[in-house]
């Protein structure tokens, strides 16, 4: 049920309660009218944290805005809401923030939640993040593993730029492996993927990652 709709049917629900006397419309409208507020909270906080991502200046209305989301969804034993809410908490810990450690149980009960609910592009999100705290680990091997499993998840829900961020950071882990033809190919992997896919914010990953692994 999108927003639009859950508004009428809070709407309907008043009714309900006003003019038939059913008390008990009440609290499935209050319940209804949460669920709005917490797709209004995740929506908002992630529009904050691409502003981040453009202007690198945190909000400090979003971190609150994913934990109020993350709540409502948890009340209303929503666990797909739950999961995607909590990714985005660990995300801001990790990406604004620099804080893996935080970040961390965010990101295992977000992967919990989400591959329960069958949710493949939040726990695509999650295990591309959990490579990354892999990778500032030194744990190569193990970055490459989540990061290819994000990318499989993330072909075969048909998430295109998904993917070309994804062989970008793939890229990245082949040439700390000391890979480099292998990093280079990869990245013209990446290009071709995001251009295809109209992913001109990733066109830009790929340039800086050529900038970075070609020799100068």
């Amino acid at each position: 049920m999108g927003v639009e709709d859950r508004i009428e049917r809070a709407r309907e629900l008043y009714e309900n309660a006003v003019f038939a006397g059913d008390g008990a419309a009440l609290a499935v409208a209050e319940r209804t009218l949460d669920a709005v507020e917490a797709d209004l909270a995740l929506a908002r906080g992630r529009v904050l944290h691409a502003r981040f991502l453009e202007e690198e200046g945190e909000d400090p209305r979003e971190l609150g805005l994913f934990e109020r989301a993350a709540e409502l969804y948890r009340a209303l034993g929503d666990g797909r809401g739950e999961g995607e809410a909590l990714f985005w908490v660990g995300c801001l810990h990790q990406v604004i923030r620099g804080d893996n450690d935080t970040a961390a149980p965010a990101f295992t009960r977000a992967r919990e939640l989400a591959t329960e609910a069958g949710d493949k592009m939040t726990l695509s999100y999650v295990l591309r993040h959990l490579a990354f705290t892999e990778q500032a680990a030194g744990r190569l091997d193990g970055a490459r593993q989540l990061m290819e499993e994000s990318t499989r998840l993330r072909r075969e829900i048909g998430f295109q730029a998904g993917v070309a961020a994804n062989l970008v950071g793939l890229g990245y882990l082949a040439a700390e492996a000391d890979q480099p033809e292998q990093a280079l190919a990869l990245i013209d992997e990446a290009a071709a993927v995001a251009e295809a896919a109209g992913a001109h914010g990733v066109l830009r990953w790929v340039d800086e990652a050529r900038g970075d692994l070609l020799p100068a």
